[in-house]
């Protein structure tokens, strides 16, 4: 295994890139299976699509920062334009959270809360390759903690999807 293309001992690879992944992935799958099992457009797939692709990102744009740190002190002169990747990932994860907004026959505005979801799981992916795993990691725990308590409030498991659960008792009954 050759893992000196990129300049990266094992160790840097596990805490450069494995790590953040892993967390990425972690937190966009419990909030994609919540969506998911509470029946909205965007569930376990795509969040987990959205958390990944944005860790991938970050931690190119951090490695191709250490990179170009490394050929300045060499002398090389660098172009600092390729550090602007993580604004268009913000600039495009709204275009991708419009998608999932909709206003029905009667004008309510539905996705907002799963357009939120996703902008969240990029925003957390962005975090943890940018290298602030501590941070989004503590950032994951807190809308996990969110996520569980409000729906466990409402009455119902996020876990279990929505075909699956036990029908409630109506008010009327």
């Amino acid at each position: 295994m050759y893992f000196y293309d990129f300049n990266l001992s094992p160790l840097d690879l596990l805490l450069k890139v494995i790590v953040p992944l892993v967390i990425a992935f972690v937190v966009g799958a419990f909030v994609g299976l919540e969506r998911q099992n509470v029946g909205k457009a965007a569930g376990l797939s795509s969040h987990i699509l959205v958390a990944m692709a944005s860790a991938g990102i970050a931690i190119m744009q951090r490695l191709m920062f250490e990179h170009q740190l490394f050929l300045e002190s060499t002398g090389v002169n660098i172009d600092p334009e390729g550090q602007r990747v993580i604004a268009q990932v913000i600039t495009g994860i709204g275009f991708i959270g419009a998608g999932v907004i909709l206003k029905d026959q009667t004008q309510v505005i539905k996705g907002i809360t799963t357009a939120a979801t996703i902008w969240f799981t990029a925003m957390t992916g962005l975090i943890l390759g940018s290298g602030y795993v501590l941070i989004g990691s503590i950032l994951g725990v807190f809308i996990i903690v969110f996520i569980l308590a409000r729906d466990f409030s409402r009455g119902f498991n996020p876990l279990v999807p929505k075909d699956k659960r036990k029908p409630s008792k109506s008010v009327e009954e």
